[in-house]
């Protein structure tokens, strides 16, 4: 398996693996919508062999720290429970720590998220429409986030969902 940053060329990859990982269209639309306003700042994709059968991606959050939001992460069927998820994660946090930013929130499982960092007591303390256990945060720096409180927004095109 080889992760990388996605290309344009990959999008309709991406596309297809959001409809299939997914009971609806929205996590598609969203990541459509994302890259459309110009809010992709990190994109990765898994490829095994010659195909593409993972993704990840991370936007900016409007936040009182250099922040950004991780939605979605996907894989398709066939590949599940091989590990992708995970190593696309971890990369993306590896990305986001080396150009420079403080902190990632996702919105999601606590089981599955606090193995990378995640924590809901670290988010706590932030205002967001989404608070609450699934709402987690990491810090990217030595110890926690440069702000532990403030309102946090991901970008627009989450209000879609």
């Amino acid at each position: 398996m080889i992760i990388r940053i996605a290309m344009p060329a990959d999008r309709p990859q991406i596309e297809a693996i959001l409809r299939e990982a997914f009971p609806g269209p929205e996590e598609a639309d969203l990541v459509t919508r994302l890259y459309d306003d110009g809010d992709v700042v990190i994109s990765l994709v898994a490829v095994v062999g010659a195909e593409v059968c993972g993704t990840v991606v991370f936007s900016p959050m409007t936040a009182p720290f250099k922040a950004l939001g991780l939605a979605p992460v996907a894989v398709l069927p066939d590949y599940q429970r091989q590990g992708i998820a995970s190593a696309l994660i971890h990369e993306g946090v590896e990305l986001a720590r080396v150009e420079g930013w403080d902190g990632i929130f996702v919105l999601g499982d606590p089981e599955f998220y606090q193995r990378f960092g995640f924590l809901a007591e670290t988010a706590a303390s932030f205002e967001n429409p989404y608070a609450g256990p699934y709402l987690m945060a990491m810090s990217l720096l030595e110890g926690e986030l440069p702000v532990v409180s403030g309102k946090v927004d991901y970008s627009k095109a989450f209000a879609a969902l």
